[in-house]
């Protein structure tokens, strides 16, 4: 009565895309391969970062934590809860923790700012009195 194949038995393919599908969808791409720490879980690789950015960065984080989790605990203290000190102390403790982070990030800037500038003017000194220096190889 139905014109139905005899292997389909009236089974319908539901999630399987057909030929046509397939010829038309994009192939899927492939991730950029990033650099990552070694596989069996050492961070020797991590030595390579300057002890000072390290410091700063892991300091920064640290208060920006602090300052995101009080702002957003002090309201909701003082609002739910009625604890109207304890709130605004929450609060004005994340608005602190964010000064504080804001003050970090900047003397990092400002450290690193001064490096670069003694680096630039240690060059520009030895750089004027000999600007061969770099082309000539030590074993000349």
């Amino acid at each position: 009565m139905f014109s139905l194949d005899e292997d389909d038995e009236g089974e319908i393919s539901v999630g399987e895309s057909s030929d046509a599908e397939r010829e038309m969808t994009p192939d899927i791409p492939e991730a950029p391969s990033v650099k990552t720490f070694d596989d069996g879980g050492d961070f020797e690789d991590a030595s390579d970062v300057d002890q000072g950015t390290l410091r700063a960065f892991v300091a920064a984080v640290i208060y920006a934590n602090a300052a995101v989790l009080l702002v957003a605990l002090g309201p909701m203290v003082w609002f739910f809860e009625g604890w109207s000190r304890i709130g605004l102390a929450l609060l004005v403790g994340g608005l602190l923790a964010g000064v504080r982070t804001y003050q970090t990030y900047r003397a990092w800037k400002r450290s690193r700012d001064e490096a670069e500038a003694d680096a630039d003017s240690d060059d520009s000194v030895s750089g004027a009195a000999d600007p061969d220096a770099d082309a000539t190889s030590p074993e000349a």
